[in-house]
């Protein structure tokens, strides 16, 4: 099997294209290959496939063999392969998830390859059942959440996979390990959930660390970021457009009053090439 090692702001992917459809041990295979001591070590494992509805389908399994439905690094990872290896010659491209269907993409391309992608995430969704959680509310703002005596207050968005946001005195240093799988975990949660943590510096920037369902804490979180930018304007924090600063680097993220959608910016990069045997 061919594949390509590529990163979203150190969010990193095992990247398989040229297949009809994932094999059928494609859970158990991410399990192996995403293991950093025994396989090729990845956040996640990507097919890029044939698609009806959009220039191709993207499918990503995580490190627990659990599939997710959307990813917001590895579109543009995705993005970038299909363009770079000329298997599309636009700039404006669509890619289907399950979790958001076709989603558009406009590439900026540089000396013949993209270095950022804009990505239109979709519009979010903030009804309580539908992220999901078990709380039936049209929108779940500042909502308390006990976990192990200690009392968070969480915001609710799905970006085609749920989120829950929290705010906390400073992101960067805060214990996500210990946090975050306490929290993807919980009973309110049904499907589990990527966790946030966020700290609001301005109305235009917030730092972000993250614990994502599946597969722990990664350097950055494309949805996640998607997913702060409007729980902070939702909770009056920051206005529609802000930069989040994640641990890998910095996403620009708008959510646009004009069409209710939102949209991501930031860069994707091709690391390695390899076969395994």
């Amino acid at each position: 099997m061919e594949f390509t090692k590529m990163h979203g702001l150190g969010n990193d992917f095992i990247v398989v294209a040229g297949e009809e459809h994932p094999p059928e041990n494609v859970a158990q295979l991410a399990i192996d290959l995403c293991d950093r001591n025994f396989g090729i070590g990845a956040d996640g494992l990507v097919y890029i496939l044939p698609s009806g509805k959009a220039d191709y389908m993207m499918r990503i399994f995580n490190p627990d063999g659990s599939e997710a439905e959307q990813c917001g690094n590895a579109i543009r990872c995705v993005a970038k392969y299909v363009y770079d290896h000329h298997m599309v010659n636009r700039t404006d491209i669509t890619i289907e998830t399950i979790g958001a269907g076709a989603q558009k993409l406009l590439l900026n391309v540089v000396d013949g390859k993209v270095a950022t992608v804009r990505v239109d995430m979709g519009e979010p969704v903030l009804k309580g059942v539908q992220v999901p959680t078990t709380i039936d509310q049209e929108q779940i703002i500042s909502y308390p959440i006990e976990v192990e005596g200690r009392t968070f207050h969480f915001t609710a968005v799905s970006m085609g996979n749920p989120h829950c946001v929290i705010y906390v005195e400073n992101a960067k240093d805060f214990d996500v390990n210990y946090w975050g799988p306490k929290l993807e975990k919980h009973p309110l949660f049904p499907k589990k959930i990527n966790v946030e943590f966020v700290t609001v510096n301005s109305p235009e920037h917030a730092d972000m660390r993250v614990w994502e369902r599946g597969a722990g804490p990664t350097l950055a979180c494309g949805t996640g970021a998607c997913a702060t930018l409007v729980s902070s304007s939702l909770n009056g924090l920051t206005g529609r457009t802000a930069t989040i600063s994640l641990k890998g680097g910095d996403l620009h993220i708008e959510w646009s009053e004009e069409d209710n959608r939102v949209y991501m910016t930031g860069p994707a990069a091709e690391v390695f090439k390899g076969t395994l045997l």
